[in-house]
């Protein structure tokens, strides 16, 4: 076994329900727009887009959410997390389902509005918009021999008690099923994976002590508090 020039960062893992065992996070996929956000809005022909987030940017689903910094436009979405057991390349979508899946979950893709409209105008990356710290909080995984595969389901969120998000799982344009085949066509799927499947509308900011509850029917539920900028350099609250 080689020696390492460095101590190799602590794995990132996630709660199961109902067990004390634990999921290794290899790597996080998140969906773009995969809800109608208005209802005159036009089927899509093509998948959506997707983009990354790294594995120590997923945390548990509870306690204090930092606001981060960079930005003046923080912003909530709730999503259904899916949970790969079984990888896999060129995957057929009439196979994810029996063959791939191995837990669901209630999950934030947070996001610096502020810049991911800079990226879009300049036509750059969203990385710097989606990929900061703290900025995909999950609930404890929920195994899908216990769940089956939700088809249904409200999935909603609110900020202090007031309703902000709420949709159906069957409100989905494109099903788990044909997201997960989407992704394995262009990267090798492997055990460990998340899939963050997309947020329907009513996404807004957040501020400083706000109470942020959200949960997706028979998966999950989570209530977390925004806390005031920690600058991770200076060790100081912004």
């Amino acid at each position: 076994m080689p020696a390492f020039a460095l101590l190799p960062a602590m794995l990132t893992t996630l709660a199961v329900a109902g067990s004390a065992a634990v999921f290794p996070v290899n790597r996080v996929f998140c969906i773009g727009r995969n809800y109608r956000w208005s209802q005159d809005e036009a089927a899509p022909t093509e998948m959506p887009a997707w983009f990354m987030k790294p594995a120590n940017a997923v945390v548990p689903a509870h306690g204090g959410l930092p606001y981060p910094p960079g930005t003046a436009d923080f912003c909530h979405e709730i999503e259904l997390v899916v949970a790969i057991g079984r990888g896999g390349s060129d995957i057929a979508a009439t196979q994810v389902e029996a063959g791939h899946i191995w837990a669901y979950a209630a999950g934030l893709d947070l996001t610096r509005r502020d810049l991911q409209q800079q990226a879009k105008r300049a036509g750059g990356p969203w990385e710097p918009a989606k990929a900061f710290d703290h900025s995909a909080p999950c609930t404890a995984l929920v195994p899908a021999a216990v769940s089956g595969h939700p088809k249904t389901g409200a999935l909603w969120l609110a900020v202090n008690g007031v309703e902000r998000q709420r949709a159906d799982l069957s409100d989905l344009l494109w099903s788990v099923p044909e997201l997960v085949a989407m992704l394995s066509r262009s990267v090798t799927l492997q055990p460990g994976d998340l899939i963050f499947t997309g947020t329907p509308a009513g996404v807004g900011p957040l501020q400083p002590g706000d109470v942020l509850t959200a949960g997706i029917a028979g998966i999950g539920q989570l209530t977390m508090t925004v806390t005031p900028t920690h600058s991770p350099l200076s060790g100081e609250i912004a």
